[in-house]
This record gives structure tokens, sequence and C-alpha cells, in this order.
């Protein structure tokens, strides 16, 4: 009888293409992992690995054999998440990705709340890019993610629970800078300062002022909404920041000047994004109801 540890262990071997890892992954001995292996190959009478002294391969139909097992496996955990979520709400761990541009602003506001209100609650945060959080999502490998819309998660539920607008920041005296608002037309005579690719902000920045050849070849680049304030600050060139982190940015510089972004909003939305069958939408809804309340009483 194929047990559902083999197939976490076939998984693990999948993700790290190396037995040691695999089972110091699963917390069980090599040989152990071996062993399953092997009686799983045995059973279903297909080889999944190529494996030799120095790598791991997965055969053609093992591919096929590890498609299916996530999909066993993910059947598990649902299971697993229904009857959890029959108890209260947030009383299992969640593990929740978030972007960059939102973990460190939404955390603070977030998590005083959570801890008062559902001590019992234990948030696993894994914090990376966009694309690898929604695949991350689709695999399983994380509960739900945290991300910037608009963005591409074809067959995904999106919960959205934010909408905010993007504001210009720069030196005090420069050009605009006493202006309450400022549109895409006059930010083409700045320097602006956009986050690497691959950061889902900088598209949307750039959608939002319809510029995208013109910036993405004129811009400087960093990998943090805090570096390109820095860079703001060094006389560098201007930036374009999202509503919920111009607080913790700009509030501890009273050389900068934080100017609206007169242009069609909201500029971004900000929503979990999820399984469609997912069963535990109680905590995820008891996370976007904390959500609105703090960011409500925090929007500037």
């Amino acid at each position: 009888m194929i047990s559902i540890k083999q197939l976490i262990y076939a998984l693990a071997v999948e993700e790290t293409l190396h037995f040691k890892k695999a089972s110091e992954q699963c917390n069980i001995s090599q040989s152990a992992l071996s062993t399953a292996l092997n009686e799983l190959e045995k059973e279903l009478g297909l080889q999944i690995f190529e494996r030799d002294n120095k790598k791991v391969l997965v055969t053609a139909v093992g591919k096929q054999v590890l498609q299916q097992a996530r999909s066993i496996w993910l059947q598990v955990e649902d299971l697993q998440h229904f009857a959890e979520s029959q108890q209260a709400p947030l009383s299992y761990p969640l593990t929740v990705g978030m972007i960059p541009t939102i973990a460190p602003y939404l955390l603070p506001i977030l998590l005083p709340v959570l801890s008062k209100r559902y001590p019992q609650a234990k948030l696993d945060i894994v914090e990376n890019q966009s694309h690898i959080l929604v695949d991350q999502v689709r695999r399983g490998e994380i509960d739900t993610a945290i991300s910037a819309l608009p963005f591409h998660c074809d067959g995904l539920l999106t919960m959205t629970f934010w909408e905010e607008d993007f504001y210009w920041v720069t030196l005090k005296g420069n050009q605009h800078s006493q202006q309450l608002e400022i549109t895409s037309k006059e930010l083409g005579h700045c320097n602006l300062l956009l986050l690497k690719e691959g950061h889902c902000l900088k598209d949307q920045v750039l959608s939002v002022c319809n510029r995208t050849e013109q910036f993405a070849s004129q811009s400087f680049s960093a990998s943090s909404l805090n570096t390109l304030i820095q860079m703001v600050l060094g006389n560098m060139g201007t930036t374009l920041i999202p509503e919920m982190a111009i607080g913790q940015l700009t509030s501890q510089h009273n050389s900068l000047s934080v100017v609206h972004l007169n242009e069609p909003g909201p500029h971004r939305q900000i929503a979990f994004i999820l399984r469609p069958n997912f069963t535990r939408l109680a905590a995820i809804e008891t996370l976007i109801l904390l959500c609105k309340e703090k960011l409500g009483h925090h929007s500037k």
C-alpha cells in the first residue's frame, strides 16, 4: 500500500534532487528515505528517479507520478485544513507569502493587533517576488500570498482588501516639489528611480504612467523601496512609492516632499491570493478584516 509519507519523500527528492538534503528536509535518515522510495517504486512498478553517487534525475514517467503525488498531497492537506477550519480562526499555523513592497509596511501594522486578539495565531512569513509566490501558492508550497494587483494569477482566487495610489517623492526645493499633485507628463522631465526587474511595483508604476520605454531606459534601479528613498536623499533622482509605505519611509526625513500622482486610480490593489479549493477561508477572512481595520487607521 502506498503511503502519504512515501509521496512526501518523493516530492522532497524532486525539489532538492539530492537524497541527503531530502532526508534532512523530511527529518529522517537517508537510508530510511531510500528504502521508502524503493518500496514506492516497487509498489508502482515504475522507476521515478535515476540516481548515482553524484546526481538524481527524475524520469519521464516519474514526472507524471510526482504530478499526481502533488495533487494527492494537496487534497490531504485540504482535508486537514477542513477539519482545522471547524475550530477557531487562526488556530493552526498559516504560511503567508508577501512581496517586499508590502511585508515591511503591513507587518508592523498587522502583527501587534493579531498577537493581541489571536494570541494562538502563528504566521510563517515568506518574502519573495510575486511570480515566485504565485507559483508557490499553485504548487501548495505556501497557503496564501499577499501581493499587489494587477498581476497574472490565472486559476487562482484573489481577495482584495486594500486599494492605494502612488506618491512622488523628491527633495524639497526641486521642481514640482511644492505641488499637491503631479502628472505622469510632468514626471517625464524627472530622473525617476525604479525597482529592479522582477518587482511587480515597477511594472505597475510604468503602466500607471504609460511611459514604459522612456522610464525603463532612463531610470536607475534598486532592490527595495528604502534604497530608493536613500538614493533620493542623495539627490540621485526622484521615485514613486505606494501609500502604504509613505509613513515609514519619509516621516523621519524633513528634506523630502511627497506629492500625489494625479493619474486614474487606484494605482494598485492589495489582495490575498489562494487556491480556489482552499478550505481555510475563515482564517483568510479574519486576516482581511484586521488588515482593513488597521490600514484604514494608518492611511495617509
